[in-house]
C-alpha cells in the first residue's frame, strides 16, 4: 500500500508517533490510510453541510475496513463572488483546489481518497485531482437544495433574486419586495436549484463514472443523501481491493457519454471548460470539435431553471441521470460499456433505470430540439470558438444582427444596462474578461440576468470573451476565442460594429472584411493591466491558456 510510505518499518517510527500522537491505534495504522477531502465551509450553502456528508463517509469506509483521515481544501461560492472584483478568482480557485489535493495526498501518502464537494469551481477541481493522481477515488456531492417558493410559486436564486434586480431597476417591484423574494430564493442548504454549474457537473460526475447513481439529483436534506455517502465510503474499499483507478473509468468514451448527457439536459457552458481540464488531466483527448459533434446528434430532453419552471428536484423525481442515460442508450447515442466506481456500466445502470415523469425527460421523438443544449459557433469574430447555451435561447433570438455596444469590462457593461443605455437589437460586448484579461474569466450572471430583468432578453445579445453562470439564459454568448488580451477580434471590435449570430448555421461574425480586420489589428495596443503585486492572480495569468483549451495551466514550463 502507499500508505507503508508513512506507517511501515523502523524507520516509520518517528511517523508512527505523530499519527499516536492524534489518538490513532497500531491496528487503524495496518488498514488503508483513505483521504476524505471535504470543501466544508461557512461560506457556500452548498457546503455548509459537507461535514454531515463526510461523517458518513467515514463510517463507510470503516465499516468496510478502512482508516478514514480527513482534511479540507477551499472553495469559493460563486453567487456571493459575482459582479465585483472577487469574482476574478472561482475559475482561477479550480487550479489551487486539484494543486491542494495534491500536495495532501502526495506529502501524506493516503491509499485512496473520497472527495466532498458540491459547488461550481469544486467540482472539477476535485476531478482534476483525482485524474491526475490516479488513485483509487470517489467523488460524492452534498445535493441540491429544495426548490424556493414565493407567494405559491416555485423560485430559485437566478429565477427568484438575480433577475428581479433587474425588474425592481426597472420600478416594475420595490426594493421590499426585492428582498422578500431574497429570502424565499434559497430555503435549504445545498447547491442552487437549477441547472447551473454546481448541479450540472455533480451529474456529470456520474456519467463520467467517478460518482454514484444519483450523485447529481438527490436533495441535500434528504436521508437518501446521507446514505450515499455512507455508500462512497464503502465503495472506495471496493476499487481499492479491486484496483481499480481513476483513469480506468474516465476514458475517451467516458467523456464522450458525459457530454452526450450535458447536450441532453442542457448543461451549464461552463462544463465545456471543465470536462476540456479533466480529460487533460486524464490524459484523455478533448477538444472543441468533439462538443460539437455530438451536440449535432444529441436531442434536448430535459430543460431545466433557468431554461423553464423544472428545477433539479424534479429531474431527481423523474428518474434523475440515470433516466436520461436510459433514453440515450436505448437509442444507441451513448457508450454501454462504460464504467461507473459503482462496479455496474452505463448500460446496466441504464436497464434498471425509470423514467416517471415524461414531461421533465422527454421522450426522444417529443425533444425540444434534435440537437443539444450547448452548441459551438465559429467565424470571424471566434475563430478558435465559442459557446452558447441554445436551450435557453428564444426562438427569435436564434438569428439575430445588431449594433456592437462595446465595453472593456463588466463593470462598464452592467452600469449601462441597468442605467437602460440599451436598446432593443442591441449586441452588447463585454472584454477584457478572459482567462488572462481578467484575470480569472468572470462569470457574466449580473448583466445577463440584469437584461432578462428588463425585458431584453427575446431582443438583444450579450458576448464575452468572459463565462457565464450557468443560471444565465437569452442570447449569451462566452469563452469568445482568442480573447481580447490574446489580440482576439473582439479587442478590436468598436462601437456600432455589426454583430451576426446564427445558431443555426452555428457563426458568429462581425460585418467587417479581412483587410479592415487586419488595419485595426496592426493599429491595436494592449490596454495597461491593473497591476497585481505578489498576487495570486499574476501568477495564473502568466500561466493559463486559452478558454478554447479548457483554460488549463501550461505544461510546458
Amino acid at each position: 500500500m502507499r500508505s507503508h510510505e508513512v506507517t511501515k518499518g523502523i524507520a516509520r517510527a518517528p511517523h508512527r508517533s505523530l499519527f499516536y500522537a492524534m489518538g490513532y491505534l497500531s491496528e487503524d495504522l495496518k488498514k488503508p490510510l483513505v483521504a476524505v477531502v471535504n470543501a466544508h465551509n461557512e461560506v457556500i450553502p452548498g457546503h455548509f453541510h459537507l461535514d454531515e456528508i463526510a461523517q458518513a463517509v467515514k463510517l463507510g469506509i470503516a465499516s468496510a475496513g478502512g482508516t478514514p483521515i480527513e482534511f479540507p481544501t477551499i472553495g469559493i461560492c460563486d453567487g456571493i463572488a459575482m459582479n465585483h472584483s472577487g469574482m476574478k478568482y472561482p475559475l482561477a480557485s479550480r487550479e489551487l483546489i486539484a494543486d491542494s489535493i495534491e500536495a495532501m495526498m502526495m506529502g501524506h501518502m493516503f491509499d485512496a481518497m473520497v472527495l466532498i464537494g458540491n459547488c461550481d469551481k469544486i467540482v472539477p477541481g476535485m476531478l482534476m485531482a483525482a485524474a491526475r493522481l490516479n488513485v483509487a477515488s470517489v467523488y460524492v456531492s452534498g445535493g441540491p437544495m429544495l426548490t424556493g417558493r414565493y407567494k405559491g410559486e416555485d423560485t430559485d436564486l437566478i429565477k427568484g433574486t438575480f433577475e428581479a434586480v433587474g425588474t425592481c431597476a426597472s420600478g416594475k417591484i420595490s426594493e421590499e419586495t426585492l428582498e422578500e423574494m431574497a429570502q424565499s430564493a434559497c430555503p435549504s442548504c445545498g447547491s442552487c436549484a437549477g441547472m447551473y454549474t454546481a448541479n450540472t457537473m455533480n451529474c456529470l460526475a456520474e456519467v463520467l463514472g467517478l460518482a454514484l447513481p444519483g450523485n447529481g439529483t438527490i436533495p441535500a436534506p434528504y436521508g437518501a443523501r446521507r446514505a450515499l455517502g455512507k455508500k462512497a465510503g464503502i465503495t472506495i474499499m471496493e476499487l481499492l481491493e479491486k484496483d481499480i483507478k481513476p483513469r480506468d473509468i474516465m476514458t475517451a468514451n467516458a467523456f464522450k457519454n458525459a457530454i452526450a448527457v450535458d447536450m441532453a439536459i442542457g448543461g451549464s457552458t461552463n462544463t465545456v471548460l471543465h470536462l476540456m481540464a479533466i480529460a487533460n488531466q486524464a490524459q484523455v483527448s478533448l477538444d472543441l470539435e468533439e462538443f460539437d459533434k455530438i451536440s449535432a446528434v444529441i436531442p434536448h430532453l430535459a430543460k431545466l431553471s433557468p431554461a423553464s419552471e423544472h428545477r433539479i428536484s424534479d429531474l431527481h423525481e423523474a428518474g434523475g441521470i440515470p433516466a436520461v442515460m436510459k433514453r440515450l442508450h436505448e437509442a444507441g447515442l451513448i457508450d454501454g460499456q462504460a464504467l461507473n466506481v459503482s462496479g455496474l456500466t452505463v448500460a446496466e445502470i441504464a436497464e434498471q433505470a425509470y423514467v416517471a415523469d415524461e414531461v421533465v425527460i422527454r421522450p426522444i421523438d417529443k425533444a425540444y430540439s434534435k440537437t443539444g443544449g450547448i452548441v459551438v459557433l465559429k467565424g470571424n469574430l471566434a475563430p478558435e470558438g465559442a459557446v452558447i447555451k441554445q436551450g435557453a435561447v428564444a426562438k427569435e433570438m436564434f438569428v439575430h444582427e445588431g449594433p456592437a455596444r462595446v465595453f472593456n469590462s463588466e463593470e462598464e457593461a452592467f452600469e449601462a444596462i441597468m442605467g437602460k443605455k440599451i436598446q432593443k437589437g442591441d449586441v452588447v460586448v463585454v472584454r477584457y474578461e478572459g482567462p488572462k484579461g481578467g484575470p480569472g474569466m468572470r462569470e457574466m450572471l449580473s448583466p445577463t440576468a440584469a437584461i432578462t430583468g428588463l425585458g431584453l432578453s427575446a431582443h438583444c445579445a450579450l458576448i464575452t470573451d468572459g463565462r457565464f453562470s450557468g443560471g444565465s439564459n437569452g442570447a449569451s454568448v462566452g469563452h469568445v476565442s482568442p480573447e481580447a488580451a490574446e489580440g482576439g477580434p473582439i479587442g478590436l471590435l468598436e462601437e456600432g460594429d455589426i454583430i451576426q449570430l446564427d445558431i443555426n448555421k452555428r457563426t458568429l461574425n462581425v460585418k467587417l472584411s479581412d483587410e479592415e480586420l487586419a488595419d485595426r489589428r496592426a493599429k491595436w495596443v494592449k490596454p495597461a493591466t491593473q497591476a497585481m503585486p505578489n498576487s495570486y492572480l499574476k501568477r495564473y495569468a502568466a500561466l493559463v491558456t486559452s478558454a478554447s483549451t479548457g483554460a488549463v495551466m501550461r505544461d510546458d514550463i
